[in-house]
C-alpha cells in the first residue's frame, strides 16, 4: 500500500507531519491508548502542541474503564477540541456526587470503587470527513455521522446526524448540508475508504460545489 502512496505521489498516512507548516499532525501516528482508534489522514490542527493531541485534547481517559474514542479517517480537528471520556462523570445514582474512594484512607475503605459507580454513555464515535471547530466538546457516548460539520465552541452531549452542520451549548442540528438523495449516495459511495488510485482521481469531484455533476458521478461509479 504505501509503495502504491509514494508511487501516486500521495501524501504518507505514516506521516506525523504531513507538510511543512508543522501544525497539522496526523494523529493515529501518536495516539497510543489502546482505546483509542483514528482513521488514516484525521488530522488535528494547533499551533502550539498538534502531536500532544492525546495528552492535551482526550480528557479523563482510563482505558480500563472500558469506553473507546473512535474517529474515522480524513477528519477535521481544530485547536482546542477537547474529547471527554467516560470516567470524567461521577456517581449520580445517589445522595452525593462526591468520589469519596478516590482519595484514600477510610473513605477508600468504606466507599465502592469508583470506576465501578460512574454512569456507562458508550463509546465516543466520530464518523469520517467530519470536521469539528475550534473548541469545541464532545461528551461521552456521543455519536457524529459521516460528513457532519461541528460549529466552533459547540458542546456536543447528543448524537449529530450525518452531513448535517451542528451547533451551540447544547449543540442542536443547525441545517441539513445537501438534499436527502445526495446524502444516502455519499453515504453509500464511502469515498474515504476508496483505494489509493481512486481516491486520486476522485479528487477533483470531491472539491466540486456542482452538485448535481457530483450526484451524477457518483451514481456512474456505484453502478459500476
Amino acid at each position: 500500500m504505501n509503495d502504491t502512496i509514494r508511487a501516486l505521489g500521495l501524501p504518507d498516512p505514516d506521516a506525523v507531519f504531513p507538510n511543512e507548516y508543522g501544525t497539522s499532525c496526523y494523529i493515529k501516528n501518536v495516539a497510543k491508548a489502546p482505546n483509542i482508534q483514528i482513521g488514516d489522514y484525521t488530522y488535528y490542527g494547533d499551533p502550539a502542541d498538534p502531536a500532544g493531541f492525546e495528552q492535551n485534547n482526550v480528557l479523563f481517559n482510563y482505558p480500563e474503564f472500558g469506553d473507546r474514542l473512535i474517529i474515522g479517517k480524513f477528519c477535521s480537528i481544530a485547536a482546542g477540541t477537547r474529547f471527554i471520556m467516560g470516567p470524567a462523570n461521577h456517581r449520580i445514582s445517589s445522595v452525593s456526587t462526591y468520589p469519596f474512594q478516590v482519595f484514600g484512607g477510610v473513605w477508600a475503605a468504606l466507599a465502592p470503587p469508583h470506576l465501578d459507580q460512574l454512569p456507562r454513555k458508550g463509546d465516543i464515535v466520530v464518523g469520517s470527513d467530519v470536521w469539528i471547530g475550534r473548541e469545541s466538546v464532545i461528551l461521552p457516548g456521543v455519536h457524529i455521522g459521516d460528513g457532519a460539520i461541528i460549529a466552533a465552541r459547540s458542546v456536543v452531549a447528543k448524537d449529530v446526524p450525518p452531513y448535517t452542520v451542528a451547533g451551540g451549548n447544547p449543540v442542536r442540528v443547525l441545517k441539513q448540508r445537501f438534499p436527502e438523495d445526495l446524502v444516502r449516495l455519499l453515504l453509500a459511495w464511502r469515498w474515504w475508504d476508496l483505494p489509493p488510485e481512486e481516491l486520486a482521481e476522485a479528487v477533483p469531484l470531491l472539491c466540486d460545489p456542482d452538485l448535481d455533476a457530483v450526484r451524477s458521478a457518483i451514481r456512474q461509479r456505484l453502478e459500476k
